[in-house]
C-alpha cells in the first residue's frame, strides 16, 4: 500500500497532463522557454520571451514560473548589454540595456553596465560637435520638437559626460524658455499645447526650479476650465460646454472629470430633444438626438431618451383631430390593460410592439397626464428594477441589461442608473477574468467589449484591457 502511495505522488504530475491538455498559459510558458534558450529576449511582434512570460503572467496572476522567466530575461538582458558593448555595437547595447531595467534587474548591476557604455560611447561621439549643434539648435528656437534640437542634444551630451557644465547651463536655459512658452500657452488658453511644453520639460529636467510653479498654473487653469465647463452646462450652453470639455480632454485624455461632462453634455442635449419633440418640432429635435450621439455614444440615458423621441413621434402619428376624448380614453385604458398582461408574463421589452413597455409607451402618448399611465409607469420601472437585480443575480446578463434600459427608458433616478451600469459592468469584468484565465481570449474581449459600452468609466476596465493586450501578444494567438 505504501509503495502504492509513493508511485502516485511520483507519478501525479505526469499523468495530470496526460488526462489534461496543456492550457493557454502553459503552451505560452513553453514558447517563451524556448525563445529564452535561443536569445530572442524582446520582439515587438509578441515572439519574445518577455512578451511571452508576461502574456502567461496575464492570463494565470498566480503562476510563479513567468515571473521566474522574466528575471532570467532580465539577467540575459543584461549579459547581451555587455557583449554588445565590448563589440561596439551602442544601439543594441543600449536596448538590452532598456530591456535589463525595465524587467528591474539588480541596479547595481545595470549602473556597471550603463557607466561602461558611456565611457565607449564618449571616447568617440564627438562632444565638441554635439555642443556645437546643441547651441546652434537653441539659437535658432528649437527646443525639443526634433532629435536635433537643443534639449535631446543636450541630454546626450549629459548622458555620455554628465559633469559637462556648457551643457548643463545649456539644458537649465532652454527647459527655463520652454517653462515660459508653457506660462503664455496657458493664458491665450492652449491647454493641450502647454501640458505638451511642460511635459517635455519635466521629461528632460524633473528638477528644474520653474517647473512645479508651472505645473501648479495647469492645474489652477484645468480646474478654472472645468468649473466654466460646469457652469456652461447648468446655464445650457451645451456647446460651450461641450467644447470646454473637448479642450480638457485634448490636454489629458484620462481626465475622468471632463470625460463625464461630456456625457453629460451629450444627455442634456438628448433631454432638449425630447423637450422638443414634445411640440412636434421633429426636425430640431432630431439635430439635438444627433449631437447627444455625438457626445455620449454608448451612454444607456441617450438611448432611453432617444426612444422617448420616437415615442412623441408616434404619438403625432396617432393623434386624430376627430376623436373624442371618451374615445381616447377607452383606447389608453385598453392599453393599459396589454401592457399589465405582457408585464404579467414578463415580456417587459420584448416581443417588439407586444412588450409592457411598448404597449405603456403607447399609452403615454395618448394621455401622458392620465393618472393611470403615471400608476402604471411607476409599476413597470418597480417590475424593471426587480427584474435587473433578478437576472444580475442569476449571471443573466444580457437580460439584466434588457431591463436596464427599460428603467432607462422610464426616466429612472441618475445615480441609481448610474450605480447599475456600473455594478453591471462590473459582472462583465467578472467574466471576462474567468475567460481570459481560461485562455479564451475572444470571449475576454466581448466581455471587455460589453463592460465598456455598459460604463466606460468602471473602475478595472483599463487594467484588464492591458492584461487582454498582453495575453493576445503571442503570436500563436
Amino acid at each position: 500500500m505504501a509503495l502504492l502511495l509513493v508511485a502516485l505522488l511520483v507519478l501525479r504530475q505526469p499523468l495530470a497532463e496526460l488526462l489534461w491538455p496543456r492550457n493557454s498559459a502553459q503552451e505560452a510558458l513553453r514558447q517563451a522557454d524556448a525563445a529564452l534558450a535561443q536569445g530572442h529576449l524582446s520582439d515587438a511582434d509578441g515572439s519574445g520571451a518577455r512578451e511571452l512570460y508576461e502574456a502567461a503572467l496575464a492570463m494565470d496572476p498566480d503562476r510563479p514560473e513567468p515571473r521566474q522567466g522574466l528575471a532570467a530575461v532580465a539577467h540575459a538582458a543584461l549579459e547581451q548589454a555587455r557583449r554588445e558593448t565590448a563589440a561596439g555595437n551602442y544601439l543594441q547595447a543600449h536596448g538590452a540595456l532598456d530591456l535589463a531595467r525595465a524587467l528591474s534587474a539588480p541596479r547595481a548591476d545595470v549602473q556597471q553596465v550603463a557607466d561602461a557604455l558611456r565611457a565607449r560611447e564618449a571616447e568617440g561621439a564627438g562632444l565638441d560637435q554635439l555642443w556645437a549643434s546643441a547651441a546652434r539648435a537653441h539659437e535658432q528656437g528649437r527646443l525639443y520638437a526634433e532629435a536635433d534640437a537643443a534639449l535631446p542634444l543636450y541630454s546626450r551630451i549629459l548622458r555620455l559626460d554628465p559633469e559637462h557644465l556648457q551643457a548643463l547651463r545649456g539644458r537649465d536655459d532652454a527647459v527655463a524658455e520652454l517653462l515660459q512658452q508653457a506660462r503664455a500657452a496657458l493664458r491665450s488658453g492652449a491647454l493641450a499645447e502647454a501640458a505638451a511644453m511642460i511635459g517635455a520639460a519635466a521629461e528632460f529636467d524633473p528638477g528644474h526650479v520653474d517647473l512645479p510653479d508651472t505645473r501648479a498654473r495647469l492645474t489652477e487653469e484645468r480646474d478654472a476650465t472645468l468649473a466654466r465647463a460646469a457652469a456652461d452646462l447648468e446655464a445650457g450652453h451645451l456647446e460651450q460646454a461641450a467644447q470646454r470639455y473637448r479642450a480638457l480632454l485634448e490636454m489629458d485624455p484620462a481626465d475622468e472629470q471632463a470625460a463625464d461632462g461630456l456625457v453629460q453634455a451629450g444627455v442634456a442635449h438628448a433631454r432638449r430633444a425630447v423637450r422638443l419633440a414634445a411640440d412636434f418640432r421633429f426636425a430640431d429635435a432630431d439635430a439635438a438626438l444627433a449631437m447627444a450621439r455625438e457626445l455620449a455614444p454608448v451612454d444607456a440615458e441617450v438611448r432611453g431618451l432617444a426612444e422617448r423621441v420616437e415615442a412623441a413621434r408616434v404619438r403625432q402619428v396617432q393623434l386624430d383631430p376627430a376623436q373624442t376624448p371618451a374615445e381616447r380614453q377607452r383606447q389608453v385604458t385598453a392599453l393599459l390593460e396589454e401592457a399589465a398582461a405582457a408585464q404579467g408574463r414578463g415580456d417587459l421589452l420584448s416581443p417588439p410592439g407586444e412588450s409592457a413597455f411598448d404597449k405603456l409607451r403607447a399609452a403615454r402618448s395618448l394621455g401622458p397626464d392620465d393618472p393611470r399611465v403615471l400608476e402604471a409607469s411607476g409599476q413597470l420601472l418597480a417590475a424593471a428594477t426587480g427584474c435587473f437585480e433578478r437576472e444580475l443575480r442569476a449571471n443573466s446578463l444580457g437580460r439584466a441589461n434588457a431591463c436596464l434600459d427599460v428603467r432607462v427608458a422610464l426616466a429612472d433616478d441618475r445615480h441609481a442608473l448610474i450605480e447599475a451600469r456600473r455594478r453591471l459592468a462590473q459582472r462583465w469584468l467578472a467574466i471576462g477574468d474567468e475567460r481570459l484565465g481560461a485562455g479564451n481570449l475572444p470571449g475576454a474581449e466581448g466581455a471587455l467589449e460589453s463592460a465598456r459600452a455598459i460604463d466606460p468609466s468602471v473602475p478595472g476596465l483599463a487594467e484588464f484591457a492591458q492584461r487582454l493586450r498582453t495575453a493576445s501578444a503571442s503570436p500563436s494567438r
